[in-house]
């Protein structure tokens, strides 16, 4: 389940660079004022030079397929076909951890909460998720995602006081009761707000080729608690956004080699993965003990 999208949204513009608003600690989102004077000019939202410029770098994989292969399989569509999944697999896996990365980067050590049986790690989040709405200034306008690491989702599914509001009876008889496990829709229903809730499982080996692998989560214990809007735009004060051409993401084509032997299944698309609201994010980073 890709969390790439979830964590920075696409923003689809008409030009590969342009301005995009930032904002800080320093430079909060105001709302304007729209009562106009007579005579008198209105408020305009307009780019400052405090603001910054997205530059949606191009992105590109080639899939070639042999003649060989052409002549054993039905044809060349259908292995060009499967280029394509392929591509689109590896694309958004690169995207993830970049996107992840951005985040991680940006909001720096977090704070530690122990989530031990007689802690609430609910209202941990609830508090995270008010700090967060007053930090975005959007009001109802904004929504907020709650994204796990897979370790603080283990460790936060099988909290005593969460797993105790999931119990439930199961018609057997009178005092029987079963166990209904948490799942991330029903966990934000659980949230003030009734927030969107996603579980990071990118993981990364931090041993360069030839070496014994040391596969780690790339979240693991952490949880971001961060404002995000489903169609954001240049201006909203969403944490994370992903910049892409409009009509431009994952154009197919194709090419044959120099050689004539291979004909090459390419793919193109540009994105610019910005923090738009280093403020409006909260990470927590969760521990069993």
């Amino acid at each position: 389940m890709p969390v790439a999208d979830f964590l920075a949204p696409t923003v689809e513009v008409a030009t590969s660079t342009g301005r995009y608003k930032v904002y800080t600690e320093k430079n909060r989102f105001h709302i304007p004022e729209t009562l106009r004077t007579l005579g008198g000019r209105a408020s305009e939202l307009r780019f400052e030079v405090t603001d910054s410029t997205y530059n949606c770098e191009p992105h590109a994989l080639d899939y070639p397929v042999d003649n060989l292969e052409q002549l054993e399989a039905e044809g060349l569509e259908n292995m060009l076909r499967e280029g394509a999944v392929a591509v689109a697999e590896v694309a958004a896996l690169a995207h993830e951890k970049s996107v992840i990365d951005a985040a991680l980067a940006v909001v720096g050590a977090g704070t530690a909460k122990s989530w031990a049986d007689a802690a609430d790690p609910i209202a941990d989040i609830d508090d995270a998720i008010l700090t967060v709405i007053k930090a975005a200034k959007y009001g109802s306008l904004m929504g907020v995602g709650v994204l796990f690491g897979a370790t603080a989702w283990k460790i936060f599914k099988n909290q005593a006081k969460v797993r105790g509001r999931f119990v439930v009876g199961n018609g057997a008889g009178k005092g029987s009761l079963g166990l209904a496990v948490p799942t991330e829709m029903s966990a934000g229903q659980m949230f003030i707000g009734t927030p969107e809730v996603r579980t990071s499982y990118m993981i990364y080996d931090a041993n360069p080729e030839g070496k014994a692998e040391s596969v780690s989560f790339l979240m693991d214990t952490a949880v971001l608690i961060f404002a995000r809007k489903d169609a954001p735009t240049r201006r909203d004060p969403s944490f994370m956004k992903t910049f892409r051409l409009m009509n431009r993401f994952m154009v197919p084509g194709s090419y044959v080699r120099d050689d004539g032997r291979v004909e090459v299944a390419k793919f193109d698309w540009s994105e610019d993965v910005k923090v738009t609201n280093s403020a409006a994010c909260i990470r927590l980073n969760a521990s069993a003990t």
